[in-house]
């Protein structure tokens, strides 16, 4: 079974930072026809397809739909194949160092040194943690060949 191109009529791209979102959202449909995915998979991902084509959104609508759809077939791709983009893990685990580890630890320590201000200094700490380990499963995925050969930027 085939994954559907995507296909907007040219008026409703009349923003820049449609267009990119738009071509790299090409470029990713490209890239999952090297895949080997089950027919289910196939379906969902030319049922999301379908509907970014069916749209009849504009400008920043139009961005924030396809936007939307590109997460929503990231997330299965993730979840049921663990097949994702470079830097998925990465970009996630940044967002999770800062929040589950770099915050406790900062507030920790500023407690324990009677200074609460301090608290900013574990956002760094959880910064490094969280890119280290994202990187680290990144770089599993690459060499397992989970990886899609592209990074997405918008």
């Amino acid at each position: 079974m085939e994954i559907t191109q995507l296909n907007l009529n040219p008026e409703q791209i009349n923003n820049e930072k449609v267009n990119n979102l738009y071509n790299q959202m090409q470029e990713f449909i490209v890239k999952l026809h090297d895949k080997n995915l089950p027919s289910e998979t196939v379906l969902f991902i030319n049922q999301q397809i379908d509907a970014a084509n069916s749209s009849i959104l504009k400008d920043s609508q139009l961005r924030k739909f396809l936007k939307d759809k590109q997460n929503t077939i990231i997330k299965k791709l993730e979840t049921d194949h663990k097949i994702v983009p470079k830097n998925y893990y990465r970009n996630l685990w940044i967002a999770l160092g800062m929040s589950a580890f770099g915050l406790p630890l900062g507030l920790l320590l500023g407690l324990s040194l009677g200074n609460i201000g301090l608290m900013a200094i574990g956002l760094p700490i959880g910064l490094a943690i969280g890119a280290g380990v994202g990187s680290s499963m990144d770089k599993k995925a690459q060499q397992e060949g989970r990886q899609l050969d592209m990074e997405l930027k918008f």
